[in-house]
């Protein structure tokens, strides 16, 4: 029982310790997004034909705040990713701990295709729609704080659920779910699917479609993926069953007498 207690305060400790890391890490990338704020600040208004306009000073903090944040995110996801492998790498056989650590920069990669998906597809759609359904009726005119949180929500939800495929083939590789399951919850996943695309996109029908198809077709990817890790992960067991099964049987047969 004392065993199984040092043991648990040891796993608390060391997850404590991967937390830490990541933290701090994400403090890094934050000052560097910081410093860098102007140079984001001017990519993401270079297309804008009217300046962006502040109602007080607060919003000026808010937006360097906001740009260092995604930043941050950005460059944490690798780190994260890294310490929570470290962090179950010993409970993972030696195929698990190599299928799993590729998944490390996929993570990072989807992330940031994400969030270009949502910036250079998603956004773009639907900030055009949005201003020529004014018409002449309206002079348009942007706050920073509100052009900016509409870029946020067009993108960083695609950076984050653009990670979904690469989440399936990790629990599929560790055997926490198969792709029989996501066929079977198929219909319910798409609900949450679709719930999730109307809360994230701007209150039009036509946003919520541009949304909600990328999001049904990432699971679709998701289930076929999810069906070929677990054909590999099938065929690499019964490899490791074949080579090392019989070395393990001896091994039991010895301890026991």
């Amino acid at each position: 029982m004392e065993d199984q207690e040092l043991n648990l305060v040891d796993h608390l400790d060391e997850l404590r310790n991967r937390l830490i890391i990541s933290a701090v890490a994400f403090i890094i990338f934050f000052g560097i997004g910081f410093f860098y704020v102007k140079e984001i600040y001017n990519f993401f208004v270079r297309d804008l034909d009217v300046k962006l306009i502040v109602l007080g000073p607060s919003d000026i903090v808010w937006i360097y705040f906001m740009l260092a944040t995604i930043i941050a995110i950005a460059g944490t996801i690798p780190v994260l990713a890294t310490q929570i492998w470290l962090f179950v790498k010993p409970a993972l056989r030696p195929i698990e701990r190599k299928i799993s650590l590729s998944y490390i920069p996929a993570l990072f990669i989807l992330f940031i295709v994400g969030l270009a998906f949502g910036y250079f597809v998603i956004f773009p759609t639907v900030l055009n729609f949005l201003v020529e359904l004014s018409g002449d009726m309206l002079v348009t005119n942007f706050t920073a704080e509100k052009y900016f949180k509409f870029i946020m929500n067009m993108t960083l939800p695609f950076g984050v659920l653009f990670e979904l495929p690469v989440v399936v083939m990790f629990l599929t590789s560790l055997g926490v779910i198969n792709p029989y399951v996501l066929v079977k919850v198929r219909k319910y996943a798409y609900f949450i699917l679709i719930v999730i695309s109307v809360i994230i996109s701007p209150p039009d029908f036509m946003s919520d479609i541009l949304v909600t198809i990328p999001l049904l077709v990432l699971y679709e990817i998701s289930v076929n993926l999810s069906k070929f890790v677990y054909r590999r992960k099938l065929k690499k067991e019964k490899e490791w069953q074949e080579q090392y099964g019989d070395m393990e049987e001896e091994n039991d047969e010895e301890s026991s007498l």
